[in-house]
């Protein structure tokens, strides 16, 4: 049987995770899974229902009847919400905060974590979220915790938006990006840490290829894999 090879991201909320993975997911031929957008398309669920990110209940019910999927089309990644393609409606920050809100409830991680656990098994993935080389991946071939100041963070959110001309300020998102941070790290259910055998990448004062360079040669060092086919 052919070695199926795991690469795990986490890391906080601006940290560049979802980037850096699809690019290194290129390089390498991985399929990428992005976590974050299948708890995002979730969440987008919920709030087109009206259902309140403080209704535990309404939320375990609604999570069991949503299909989350995500597909390629042209090498393009296309998150599915129940067969339609969301990838342009989930990057909003009322996404992010129902997403973040949501993801400490076991129904909604229990269903996306089988389903990403799945995937991994049979095909080599490059996956980055919040717990996955602590709860999603445990034995993955190279874990990294991917970080960066909240400013740095909060400077990249805010060009991205800017191009979707979002009223929000950068000084908005640099408070979101806290307070999500300080959910996430303290959720009671697999909170944002760092793996005890990941790698820490400050990328900061790092550029994405930096980054992505760092992790390709991290990946040959372990495997002896990593050159792109």
């Amino acid at each position: 049987m052919t070695k199926v090879y795991n690469i795990a991201i986490d890391g906080p909320a601006g940290a560049g995770k979802s980037t850096i993975a699809r690019s290194v997911a290129q390089k390498l031929q991985f399929v990428y899974v992005d976590t974050g957008a299948m708890y995002r398309a979730m969440a987008l669920h919920f709030l087109r229902n009206g259902i309140s990110a403080d209704d535990e209940g309404a939320v375990s019910r609604a999570a069991k009847e949503v299909n989350v999927t995500i597909a390629y089309k042209n090498g393009e990644q296309q998150v599915l919400l129940n067969g339609e393609n969301v990838s342009g409606l989930i990057r909003t920050p009322e996404v992010s905060d129902m997403a973040s809100a949501t993801s400490v409830y076991l129904p909604v991680r229990k269903k996306l974590v089988e389903l990403q656990q799945k995937l991994a098994k049979q095909e080599n993935v490059i996956m980055d979220g919040r717990d996955i080389g602590t709860c999603v991946l445990p034995d993955a071939d190279l874990k990294i915790y991917l970080t960066a100041s909240t400013k740095v963070r909060a400077r990249r959110r805010y060009s991205q938006l800017r191009n979707n001309k979002s009223q929000y300020t950068l000084e908005d998102i640099e408070k979101d990006i806290i307070e999500r941070d300080n959910r996430d790290m303290n959720r009671e259910n697999s909170p944002l840490k760092q793996a005890e055998d990941a790698i820490l990448l400050d990328s900061s004062f790092m550029t994405a290829r930096q980054v992505e360079e760092q992790i390709l040669s991290l990946f040959r060092q372990k495997t002896g894999r990593g050159e792109s086919r």
